[in-house]
């Protein structure tokens, strides 16, 4: 009873506040926007969408509405994109007005043994970090350093809680539930202890700091606020060099080892397709020499593999939610300056239209009928148009360079039979968070 209570209080407490905030409102142009539900007052599409199953929500919206709708969250009007041709009109055929950006809610606080079978979350996580640690401090961590495995233990939590129903929950409620206490906050926290860990790393760099000698990027953004100190507008401060640092851990980290762990179970789950790799390895590298970024275009069949294991794991299901910059015609609507904009890539890169397979995983959706590798303008998993994530290009090799180095020295072996392998998701929210899983790794003999 005191927990019913408690709810009845809440909920009281947040049509109240609404009731205040609505009638303090000036009424605004809302545009003629898609069609979609119809949104109650105050809470819009709550009934329709489930804050656990968002994607979910949508995709069922999707089959009543079309591939371009509108939905409620709260009071905010949402845009939804859905398949490869909306998703491209928008993004690329109409790049500047969808050009704005928001940033989550649950994000805006801060951004301002051998052949032994192992769990491989955060080994991945370490390797994948090193390289971002490399660029940003000039140097790489040990794998048993303490306050590395704080800091990769802290990023891979916040990723998954930022994909947990509180979390969109919260980026769906945001006007009400910033007033309240709760697992929503964990994430504040969480993403404030990383900006702390970074901001020593910066008073570190200051502390030995030679303009005439940079060492790093942390170096680099120092030299330019030095050359921009007389300038009261300039972006370069240390509030920014310490939340950049942090977003390039955060996207360069969990982005890759995410989708490596989706591809180590997945060439688990089809060990016919791990044996072609190991050949084609075997074929143009063999196992006297390391791989290369150069051996890429030798090997269509890896190429393949990578490009369907991000399409299937679809790492960011919905994207970063986009903004129209101005007053924007879209597909005979009009979409008012600062609407919401979400274009699902999920949608897109399950698109029937453009993929051969788009249920299981099918190296084959990148190859030709004469095994050439096949360029497919609906792989968007780095999203598309202006928005395009920068640090696409080093994401594409570190992705080969990883998977061919473990693939030309180990089979990889599940503890299970492949067909009892699991690829559900932990969470799925922001982010498809890939399932925990053992594998053992077995060294190849030759």
């Amino acid at each position: 009873m005191e927990w019913a209570g408690a709810v009845t209080l809440v909920l009281v407490a947040y049509v109240s506040f609404l009731l205040i905030s609505s009638a303090k409102k000036k009424p605004s142009k809302k545009g003629r926007l898609p069609p979609g539900p119809t949104p109650l007052p105050l809470i819009g599409n709550f009934l329709q969408i489930k804050s656990s199953e968002l994607l979910k929500s949508l995709l069922r919206l999707r089959e009543k509405y079309g591939p371009v709708f509108t939905v409620h969250l709260g009071t905010r009007p949402v845009v939804v994109l859905c398949g490869y041709q909306a998703v491209k009109e928008a993004l690329i055929d109409k790049a500047e007005e969808f050009s704005g950006r928001i940033t989550n809610p649950t994000l805006e606080p801060t951004f301002r043994g051998f052949e032994k079978p192992i769990e491989p979350t955060y080994f991945l996580s370490q390797a994948v970090s090193n390289i971002i640690c490399s660029i940003v401090f000039g140097d790489r961590f040990d794998y048993e350093d303490k306050d590395f495995q704080a800091l990769m233990r802290m990023m891979n939590n916040s990723f998954r809680e930022m994909s947990s129903a509180w979390a969109q929950m919260y980026d769906i409620y945001v006007s009400f539930l910033k007033y309240f206490p709760g697992p929503h906050t964990n994430i504040t926290d969480t993403l404030e202890d990383m900006r702390l860990f970074i901001a020593k790393r910066v008073k570190k760099n200051q502390e030995t700091f030679d303009p005439n000698h940079p060492r790093d990027f942390i170096d680099c953004f120092l030299i330019q606020m030095e050359k921009e100190k007389g300038n009261p507008g300039s972006e370069f401060n240390i509030t920014n060099l310490e939340i950049t640092t942090l977003n390039l851990f955060f996207a360069g980290t969990e982005t890759v080892s995410s989708t490596l762990r989706y591809g180590l179970l997945l060439l688990m789950k089809y060990p016919e397709v791990q044996a072609k790799v190991h050949e084609e390895i075997d074929r143009v590298i063999g196992h006297n020499r390391v791989p290369n970024i150069e051996d890429r275009s030798q090997m269509p069949y890896m190429d393949a593999v990578i490009h369907e294991v991000q399409r299937f794991s679809d790492l960011l299901p919905m994207d970063l939610t986009h903004m129209v910059i101005r007053d924007t015609e879209f597909r005979g609507y009009f979409i008012p300056k600062g609407t919401e904009i979400y274009p699902v890539l999920n949608t897109v890169l399950n698109d029937p239209t453009m993929f051969k397979t788009i249920h299981g995983f099918n190296p084959e959706n990148f190859l030709d009928e004469n095994g050439r590798f096949k360029k497919n303008d609906a792989f968007v998993p780095f999203s598309l148009g202006k928005r395009i994530c920068m640090g696409e290009a080093l994401a594409r090799m570190e992705l080969f360079l990883f998977f061919t180095t473990i693939l030309q020295s180990f089979q990889l072996k599940p503890l299970l039979a492949p067909e009892d392998l699991d690829t559900t998701p932990q969470e799925s929210g922001f982010a498809n968070i890939p399932p925990l899983y053992q594998i053992s790794m077995i060294p190849r003999r030759f």
